[in-house]
């Protein structure tokens, strides 16, 4: 069977980006077919618009309007059931992880080396404030002493997994509790998961970064019921 690699583009209220990332999703050097999902998650500002406005359209991109915004979860899940990849990739619509790095985070996969890559930021010399920083960091600690695991960041948006394994996961987080939900499901489910290191530019609340501290209180307690769930 041909490969294809299924890349879903979940944004909220992107509309000075969205079109720049999917440029580069289109263009972009990748080992197999490409097919680009962008799930609007109900966004207020212009990015429907913007969306709706893309001029040189593309067979190989299907979006997809969400009525009201439900939450990053939700948008992933919605993605992965429209997916048809043998490798589904996760990409965010806001330019902190530039989408060139795909090629090089689906090689393991498809050479069979690997069920899941993770594109860590932290096995490079990555600049994020300190608050993130050793946020990121204690909730990776915490997953890998629930789980056993040996990873160097959980919470990173690059999870690119054998499509099978993606559409098998039976997630239900509705929010940013999406990344620790896949991870401990992951782990727990024993596939093999490599990291590769990625290089990120962070961007401030200012500019619209939208993960906030309860967040992390919500991963914590992801990562517990899901420990203790038979």
């Amino acid at each position: 069977m041909t490969d294809l690699i299924s890349i879903i583009v979940p944004v909220y209220n992107e509309a000075g980006t969205i079109l720049a990332v999917l440029e580069r999703l289109l263009t972009i050097e990748l080992p197999a077919a490409r097919e680009i999902i962008v799930i609007n998650d109900g966004s207020s500002d212009a990015t429907r618009e913007v969306l709706d406005s893309m001029t040189c359209a593309n067979p190989a991109v299907t979006i997809v309007h969400i009525d009201r915004n439900r939450g990053k979860g939700h948008a992933v899940r919605l993605g992965i059931a429209r997916s048809r990849g043998s490798v589904v990739a996760i990409q965010d619509a806001d330019l902190e992880l530039d989408p060139a790095q795909l090629a090089g985070l689906v090689q393991p996969i498809l050479r069979g080396d690997a069920d899941v890559v993770y594109g860590s930021r932290f096995l490079t010399n990555v600049r994020m404030p300190w608050l993130s920083r050793a946020a990121n960091t204690s909730l990776t600690m915490i997953t890998n002493a629930l789980y056993g695991g040996a990873l160097t960041d959980m919470e990173t948006c690059y999870k690119i997994m054998r499509g099978e394994v993606a559409r098998r996961l039976e997630l239900t987080a509705n929010r940013f509790d999406i990344e620790p939900e896949i991870t401990a499901k992951l782990l727990k489910g024993g596939y093999r998961i490599v990291e590769r290191p990625v290089s990120f530019s962070p961007r401030s609340r200012a500019a619209g970064k939208k993960i906030r501290w309860h967040d992390g209180v919500q991963a914590v307690r992801v990562l517990v019921r899901h420990r203790l769930k038979k």
